[in-house]
């Protein structure tokens, strides 16, 4: 890369401000152009520099980071970094965040942060970096309540899996789904702490009923599961009924959760009756379980390009022959139930 991509960092601590500069800069692709140590100095900041891609503490004096975020991406939309802690307060604040337009985010620790960002330096400027690339502002459909009914037969199972830029992309596309939708799965890479913070948010939010998985769960229409963070979720079929399991095994495709994982069990165990759906995200988590899917007889679909935030795993699932349509994000909902349905009759008329 000619051009480096240029990061300001926005962080009260000194301390921190400091190893963050030292951390990205050991990248030659990334130049830390500058640092502040509150919002009302960033603004100055980013109006002087012109910053590729800012990283934001979520607390900080004068005007948290969330409300600053707000201003960014109302005034001058741009790739926004939010670096939150592992807390239960951490996790909703930065779930926020990402809804409001944040690219990404990376986690510290509440105990010796600095020990902490020094063991995820890599996970850092690999954000950092995507975050360059990524189309923020893009105009991405806002979430709607839908009146649709669903009427197809009670074996239909929809899997989705999504990364960076999951948190927006799943809101939209279960604010779009009725109530009584087909049981869903999901796998989202995202930490412990979140992923149930995420599962309470949607479950607030959206029609149809939201949890973090739990080993054993049966999978009931009327109710999406999320993958705990740090366990891998598969589809398990027991008495003839769909159950979830989780697994600490060891990370599939640089993840646990692993999508490929979630995707490979459904296709071994509900195969045609199933719905494959990868969303927004960077990597290629997915691709493989997606292809598996679909040779399966499941139907799959994947996030254009021009809607997702990352069009890294729809794309490698893409390429791979995974996708059999690709349809924007703000009709995915539509092609989901679309699927269900034309499926479940193909199913009666056989």
């Amino acid at each position: 890369m000619d051009k480096k991509i240029k990061v300001l960092i926005v962080d009260d601590s000194a301390v921190i401000r400091q190893l963050l500069s030292m951390l990205l800069s050991e990248d030659p692709e990334i130049e830390v152009v500058g640092t502040a140590g509150d919002p009302l100095i960033a603004r100055d900041r980013i109006k002087a520099l012109n910053p590729d891609v800012v990283t934001l503490d979520v607390e900080m004096p004068n005007m948290d980071g969330v409300t600053f975020l707000r201003k960014i991406m109302t005034l001058r939309p741009m790739p926004v970094v939010m670096v939150s802690t592992l807390t239960q307060a951490g996790a909703e604040t930065t779930l926020e965040a990402l809804e409001i337009g944040a690219v990404d985010f990376i986690a510290k620790p509440v105990h010796d942060a600095a020990q902490g960002l020094s063991e995820i330096a890599g996970e850092l400027r690999s954000k950092v970096k995507q975050a360059a690339r990524a189309r923020v502002g893009r105009g991405a459909a806002a979430p709607r309540k839908t009146n649709r009914i669903y009427s197809a037969g009670k074996e239909k199972l929809v899997a989705i899996g999504a990364s960076t830029g999951g948190v927006e992309a799943l809101k939209t596309v279960l604010m779009d789904l009725p109530a009584e939708c087909p049981p869903i799965v999901v796998t989202q890479h995202m930490p412990p702490r979140f992923t149930a913070a995420f599962a309470e948010r949607l479950n607030r939010e959206c029609p149809m009923k939201v949890s973090e998985a739990k080993h054993n769960d049966p999978i009931e229409p009327g109710h999406v599961y999320i993958a705990p963070g740090s366990h891998h979720l598969e589809v398990v079929r027991v008495s003839n009924q769909y159950r979830c399991t989780l697994s600490e095994s060891a990370p599939v495709s640089g993840h646990r959760p692993s999508v490929d994982v979630l995707f490979r069990s459904v296709a071994d165990t509900v195969g045609r009756g199933a719905v494959g759906a990868i969303l927004t995200g960077m990597g290629k988590d997915g691709a493989e379980g997606l292809l598996a899917m679909r040779k399966a007889g499941a139907y799959t679909l994947g996030q254009d390009e021009s809607s997702a935030l990352i069009y890294g795993m729809p794309r490698v699932a893409f390429e791979r022959g995974a996708v059999m349509k690709q349809v924007s994000l703000s009709h995915m909902a539509d092609a989901i139930m679309e699927a269900c349905e034309s499926s479940a009759r193909a199913a009666v008329r056989a």
